[in-house]
């Protein structure tokens, strides 16, 4: 049941004591800027007068576009290693979560972005949020606004809550010290960060996704039985099977994005089921080496930076390379967040709906009863790719905001891989969806019928009112 329009508490939070803001200052002054994972990516900028925090000469207060990025870039850095270390943190929890991220960032710099307007009342269930009332630090009101929901989104109850809340709080305390700006204008817009933070937080509580960390996996939930549905793997239980019916989509319902049902379930050589399961095996069974390397570098598996994660760092990494303001951020960072939220809700109402059976279950049955995966089969139906799915809406919404511009990669330069550079977003697109294909964990339709789900739902999120006035691509252009 959706959520309809509530009033959010608002709190504010005193700061707390990560080095890794001077780390990006220094290197945003030297030409390169902290990437993804804590990783060095190029950064193509206007300058340390953009990007700095601090105000010039008298200029205190300035309008959001006239900052850097660096803030929001900061904390999503730091949240992507948090996905790594909390516990739960699956694809629909995490998605979730950087949607709140984003909607707190955003709403809590709209006052100072003249071309745009609030989001908030165009969302299910999101309500009335805390206005701002005179002159504001934006850098301090991003800051606060993200450690505050962050704080409830990555603490709370999760494993790893104490350890969590103390990275964000010192990362918090780092860019209050970052600036010159003091007394009743940094109180003002630290408090008014925190409100609306708290405020995003507490309007989380009820939308049929709180603390999913703690519920992924409900043993109540007993699969349907018969030819071509699922069947879990020795030892699997389902992951948040009723995470369609229960979550509240920011935009659109899960199945206003279905792509309808997957080819007739066969066992006949030469139907169309066949021959997409036969392709399966063929392919994982006889990788290159590039192709096993790509599996790997998009797998994103539990324990790591996670699907959404590695889409929300590709946004980052984007923004770096243009040398985004900070309003370009804010902007950025919501609509990929909500995208990718409702395309994972999307996905997950088609994989419960059809129940579709996996590769590895159906290779053993009809064609290799020997045959193994280059990597290891999830735990829910087939149908269809959440990485085909979420890549596609959040790459596509980055394409109506930047274009199909090119990007090099660095999401996991920490972890053993090689930067992949791209001509495009959309080569991307295509081999995140092609990887699940090597890695044996995907059939064709499933990666292709995702593709045009995570457009549909980029396009719902694209359509909402974000800017005052819009260009003929739906987005007002930047000075």
């Amino acid at each position: 049941m959706e959520r309809m329009d509530r009033r959010a508490a608002n709190t504010s939070r005193r700061i707390g004591p990560i080095l890794i803001i001077a780390a990006a200052l220094m290197l945003a002054r030297c030409g390169g800027e902290i990437g993804s994972d804590g990783s060095a990516a190029p950064f193509v900028g206007t300058g340390a007068g953009k990007l700095g925090l601090e105000a010039d000469g008298k200029d205190h207060v300035r309008r959001v576009r006239r900052y850097g990025a660096e803030v929001p870039v900061a904390y999503y850095d730091l949240s992507f290693k948090l996905s790594k270390r909390t516990g739960g943190i699956t694809p629909p929890v995490q998605a979730r979560i950087f949607a709140y991220m984003g909607l707190a960032l955003y709403e809590s710099l709209v006052a100072g972005m003249p071309r745009h307007q609030s989001i908030a009342r165009h969302l299910n269930g999101i309500g009335q949020l805390p206005k701002a009332h005179g002159n504001h630090h934006w850098p301090l009101v991003a800051s606060a606004a993200m450690a505050e929901v962050m704080r409830g989104l990555w603490g709370d109850a999760t494993n790893f809550a104490a350890q969590n809340i103390a990275d964000i709080d010192a990362l918090e305390a780092q860019f209050a010290a970052a600036t010159d700006v003091h007394g009743s204008l940094a109180r003002r817009s630290i408090d008014f960060g925190h409100a609306v933070g708290a405020a995003i937080f507490e309007t989380s509580k009820d939308d049929g996704g709180h603390r999913g960390y703690l519920t992924n996996f409900p043993t109540s939930y007993v699969p349907p039985a018969g030819p071509g549905l699922w069947v879990p793997l020795p030892g699997q239980t389902a992951l948040q099977p009723f995470w369609r019916d229960q979550m509240t989509p920011f935009v659109s319902a899960g199945a206003a994005c279905d792509p309808g049902p997957p080819p007739a379930y066969s066992e006949t050589p030469g139907s169309t089921f066949y021959d997409e399961a036969f392709e399966v095996y063929d392919v994982s069974t006889h990788l290159t080496a590039e192709q096993l390397t790509i599996a790997r570098f998009w797998a994103d598996g539990p324990g790591t930076i996670n699907g959404p994660g590695h889409s929300l760092s590709t946004a980052s990494q984007v923004l770096v390379q243009v040398g985004a303001n900070l309003e370009e951020a804010a902007e950025t960072f919501a609509r990929v967040g909500i995208a990718d939220a409702d395309a994972v809700l999307s996905c997950w109402f088609s994989k419960y709906e059809y129940s579709l059976i996996r590769p590895i279950t159906y290779i053993r049955h009809v064609i290799d009863p020997a045959y193994s995966t280059p990597l290891p089969t999830p735990p829910f139906p087939e149908y269809t790719s959440a990485h085909s799915v979420q890549t596609a809406a959040a790459l596509t919404t980055l394409q109506a905001l930047f274009g199909d511009i090119g990007y090099t990669d660095h999401t996991h330069d920490l972890d053993g891989f090689a930067p992949r550079t791209f001509a495009s977003l959309s080569d991307s697109m295509l081999e995140t969806g092609l990887s699940r294909l090597y890695g044996g964990i995907h059939y064709h339709a499933a990666i292709f019928n995702g593709f045009a789900q995570g457009r549909c739902v980029s396009a719902k999120v694209n359509a909402l009112p974000w800017r005052e006035k819009e260009d003929e691509r739906g987005r007002a252009p930047y000075p």
